[in-house]
């Protein structure tokens, strides 16, 4: 991959596109992140605005900080609330067969925001990013956009209103609008975001404009016809924002409104916030194929624990939960309120032993990985092909 960028760097913190790191044992300082990033933090009053304009609570990973920081939501809710029309954009680079439970969390959140707008919704399969980042062939890219397209859908989006598309396949479509956005954008303004250097292919240093092109309606006229001026809202772990901060300033040079954006912390790996989730260690994430004895025993053999040292200390010290991946896991999938509250005063408080959380989550995660199989059973290639098909949606 591209050198990191100098993105985000606080005492060993780092995030840009490419590279995310922490050595503190509790992850990310995300109240810096906001500073260095110039976002903005979602406040009550955004959240109580959130579920007035669309007359439902507000999604847990919203009201439980999951999703914690915005551009412009305030504008979307704005226009909304005066009747105009909105769409969502999120994606996926298909790097691997299979997903692990954090790349489930921006579909399934999108597929909450759907809902909750009643709009339309695109989401990008960056085959072409990954061919270019990683030694993988373009058919290989292509057909694992197809795969993980399957798990997608098994979110339960609407498909009368979500088009999925691969870049290789539609990116002409879009063309007119990324060669805007490449004009628009200087190479010293990429080079500084991204941290490319000259020993980057030219086809790392051309791809931010092939993201950014998702966040104007102009470049799905089968949705939008001519309107150029329908508003984006953009779901996406933090470490995407770089791309959408070129995208914002682009946007005002071709007469595009910016897209708006609302972004989530990191879901942390098994082995703890200072590590990070490899595809090349199975053991580091819980992945959507896993069977329920593979979750049991992922979770009790490597799951960091905040638990002390011996029973007897952690009775009278309580489990330290800043570092304890098990119950940032229950933080996440626990939906239950008041059972996750019951955990956390229980946990802290050391009434609760690391052992017993650890069952918690698992008879949390073993359904809900079931229950993403079930539905991943049932997409065939044709409702693949439906998805992926260029065709009207109403906006």
């Amino acid at each position: 991959p591209a050198a990191g960028a100098p993105a985000a760097e606080d005492e060993d913190d780092v995030v840009d596109p490419f590279n995310v790191s922490s050595k503190s044992k509790s992850g990310i300082d995300y109240s810096k992140l906001i500073v260095k990033f110039g976002s903005s933090a979602i406040t009550e009053d955004l959240i109580s605005r959130l579920e007035r304009v669309t007359n439902r609570k507000a999604h847990p990973w919203i009201r439980r900080g999951v999703f914690f920081s915005h551009r412009d939501l305030g504008f979307i809710l704005d226009h909304v609330e005066k009747g105009g029309k909105m769409y969502l954009y999120t994606g996926r680079g298909p790097s691997s067969e299979s997903l692990h439970l954090g790349h489930l969390i921006p579909f399934m959140f999108t597929k909450w925001l759907q809902d909750a707008f009643g709009c339309p919704l695109v989401i990008q399969l960056t085959d072409d990013e990954k061919f270019l980042w990683k030694e993988i062939s373009v058919t290989e890219t292509h057909r694992l956009a197809h795969e993980n397209c399957k798990d997608i859908i098994a979110c339960g989006f609407d498909v009368n209103k979500t088009f999925i598309f691969s870049d290789y396949e539609y990116v002409g479509t879009m063309y007119p609008n990324i060669v805007r956005i490449q004009r628009a954008t200087t190479y010293s303004s990429v080079k500084a975001i991204f941290g490319f250097t000259d020993s980057d292919n030219i086809g790392k240093h051309a791809f931010p404009a092939t993201q950014a092109a998702p966040s104007f309606s102009s470049s799905f006229p089968h949705i939008f016809g001519q309107d150029e001026r329908v508003p984006c809202l953009i779901p996406c772990a933090i470490d995407q924002d770089p791309y959408f901060r070129l995208t914002r300033d682009a946007a005002p040079k071709l007469g595009f409104l910016k897209p708006a954006l609302i972004h989530s912390k990191f879901f942390p790996a098994l082995q703890g916030f200072d590590t990070k989730m490899s595809a090349s260690d199975e053991n580091s994430a819980i992945y959507v194929t896993d069977t329920p004895k593979q979750i049991k025993d992922k979770v009790n053999k490597y799951a960091f624990s905040g638990g002390r040292d011996t029973v007897e200390e952690h009775r009278r010290l309580g489990a330290d939960l800043s570092v304890d991946v098990t119950f940032a896991y229950l933080s996440f999938f626990e939906f239950d309120d008041a059972k996750l509250e019951h955990i956390r005063d229980e946990y802290g408080s050391g009434r609760m032993l690391s052992g017993e959380v650890k069952a918690e989550l698992v008879k949390v995660l073993q359904p809900l990985v079931a229950n993403h199989q079930k539905a991943r059973a049932m997409v065939t290639d044709d409702v693949v092909r439906t998805f992926m098909s260029t065709r009207h949606i109403e906006p």
